[in-house]
């Protein structure tokens, strides 16, 4: 018997007047995972384009795969760099021990942000929503390695809770959840965010890895220059990731690979992505040129989260600008907001979630006023004042 064939075998007793009535919910939401529905979206529903949302969800899952399979990677490799040992270990053993270190981290995501949906859901007696299967990836890959899982459970419940279901769930938050979170952990834990001693895997794990000496300290390229130090890093270890930093944020490679899926797909808008890296590169040049910085412009594009927050936060259909010209706007913003916090705040070395999280807040606005000048346009001429 086909998967499907039991599925709707089994699917009466979830419905109205069946025995397991109660967990409507949670079958629907297995059974939507699964297949896609054959129904249309229902009246007053929050629809912004004609791609189907769980289409969405589920390639934009797939273009996070190269970042977090090589933040995986990076995680092992800092831990027997700082070891010593790197040159003795194969691909494999460092490959597996950055798996067991993360995997942990995925896993708490999602079982605390999916079990607070799935609870909404049965109390509010809704349909279960699909947003969470990106944040469910991303809220780990923009955490440090050192991040405690019960830090990381609190963050998860905070952004689902108060960012995502209290604004009515999947497409009517304002705020980026992912970015709630980070937001959430920095400014209740900063001590487990920011410093140099959560940035590299510190235990090993079934025979794998390397114990390291407490107190064991690694900065990252950014978090140097934050303290006027120069990078030990090189830029190509710089472009390709092997430095330390947030587990998904370091490979520019990835993350590229990330974004021209995005792209292809039509699923995030070049507008908002290029005026991030215009926005951005215009500020660096303008702190570079006037000497407020020592750091080259276009280095801001391959540290931090610069370019991750880009491609997979500032792109978010739900949070950022719909209208083209707003969009323009949007991603200018983020982008010169991001460089003026890292080179004017001393303190938060780390700009780019600051800065979406500012422009999840201004793209309701920027896109009021794009609405509104172009229907005093279309009056004028058509002369109506």
């Amino acid at each position: 018997m086909s998967l499907r064939k039991y599925i709707d075998n089994i699917k009466p007793n979830f419905e109205e007047g069946g025995k397991l009535h109660a967990f409507r919910s949670i079958f629907d939401g297995f059974e939507t995972f699964l297949y896609v529905p054959n129904t249309t979206a229902k009246s007053g529903s929050n629809i912004h384009d004609a791609i189907d949302s769980k289409r969405i969800m589920s390639m934009v899952v797939i273009a996070l795969m190269p970042a977090m399979l090589f933040g995986m990677y990076n995680v092992g490799y800092q831990n027997y760099l700082a070891a010593g040992t790197l040159a003795t270990a194969s691909f494999l053993e460092i490959f597996c021990y950055g798996f067991l270190a993360v995997l942990p981290k995925i896993l708490v995501s999602y079982i605390v942000g999916l079990g607070i949906e799935f609870a909404w859901a049965q109390w509010k007696n809704e349909e279960i929503q699909e947003g969470y299967l990106v944040s469910g990836i991303l809220i780990p890959l923009i955490v440090p390695i050192g991040c405690p899982l019960w830090m990381l459970a609190l963050a998860c419940a905070f952004s689902v809770i108060f960012c995502k279901e209290i604004f009515g769930g999947t497409g009517m938050n304002i705020f980026n959840p992912a970015i709630a979170a980070r937001m959430f952990l920095f400014f209740a834990y900063p001590s487990k965010m920011t410093g140099d001693t959560v940035w590299v895997a510190q235990d090993s794990i079934f025979g794998l890895g390397n114990n390291l000496p407490d107190g064991f300290t690694a900065a990252t390229p950014l978090g140097e220059i934050g303290q006027g130090i120069a990078p030990n890093a090189s830029i190509c270890d710089m472009i390709c990731g092997f430095i330390p930093g947030s587990i998904g944020e370091t490979s520019l490679i990835a993350i590229a690979i990330g974004a021209i899926i995005l792209l292809w797909t039509g699923i995030a808008s070049w507008k908002t992505m290029v005026s991030v890296f215009v926005g951005g590169g215009i500020m660096a040049a303008i702190f570079e040129a006037t000497g407020t910085t020592s750091m080259v412009w276009w280095h801001h594009f391959i540290l931090g989260g610069f370019a991750f927050g880009a491609v997979f936060m500032a792109t978010d259909p739900v949070t950022s600008c719909r209208t083209e010209t707003g969009k323009y706007i949007y991603g200018f913003i983020i982008g010169a907001m991001a460089v003026i916090i890292r080179i004017k705040n001393a303190g938060y070395p780390e700009g780019m979630m600051l800065a979406i999280f500012f422009g999840n807040m201004l793209a309701p606005m920027i896109d009021h006023f794009v609405v509104e000048r172009n229907i005093s346009k279309r009056l004028k001429r058509g002369g109506t004042k």
